[in-house]
């Protein structure tokens, strides 16, 4: 199992100029290693968005690269979005999942069939142009620029376990609005 924390700070330091749009568990650690408000979203209140979110930020800003931080949960909650993805099949999209047979913000519920689904498989047979599944650190660490340097979208299952204790969220914290504003004017250069 990887430690999430760890491969969030991989993910943070190979971003480079992305979009990151996390969400659930994995905007927790997203905010805690450093939340760039002017390219970032933080997707709350909207679980198993992320991916849709994210799909219309990369087809909107072909020239940008997206990287979207979902969780299994998140995404089961909305599994059509791993086809229409591969429909669309924006080149700029990276979609990592956050394995970890919980819905750890409400509580750490086991999902549904935590223990036999394969999202990289469901992936590949959604149309993805690659897909991957971790459970070590160090592979992860070792492929990451590679994958990230490849056209999208491409699906990365990460087996996680979190740490003791998460990083709190205030979601008093977020502006929705003001991120939409700033990540548009990163994004087009226009004003907000």
């Amino acid at each position: 199992m990887i430690d999430s924390f760890e491969a969030t700070r991989l993910i943070h330091q190979h971003a480079g100029s992305a979009s990151v749009i996390p969400t659930m568990t994995a905007l927790r650690l997203w905010r805690a290693l450093g939340f760039r408000h002017d390219r970032d979203y933080p997707l709350v209140g909207a679980m198993g968005k992320a991916s849709s979110v994210g799909l219309g930020l990369a087809l909107a800003q072909p020239q940008h690269k997206v990287i979207v931080l979902d969780g299994d949960g998140s995404l089961l909650n909305n599994l059509g979005t791993l086809v229409t993805i591969g429909h669309m099949a924006p080149p700029n999209l990276y979609h990592f999942v956050y394995q970890d047979g919980a819905y750890t913000t409400t509580g750490g519920q086991p999902i549904p069939g935590a223990t036999i689904i394969r999202f990289a498989e469901m992936a590949k047979a959604a149309g993805y142009r690659a897909a991957y599944d971790f459970h070590d650190l160090e592979a992860f660490a070792t492929e990451l620029p590679r994958i990230l340097s490849q056209p999208g979208p491409v699906l990365v299952c990460l087996r996680v376990r979190h740490p003791q204790n998460l990083p709190p969220m205030d979601l008093a914290q977020i502006d929705r609005r003001k991120a939409i504003r700033q990540i548009r004017q990163t994004l087009t250069g226009k004003p907000a």
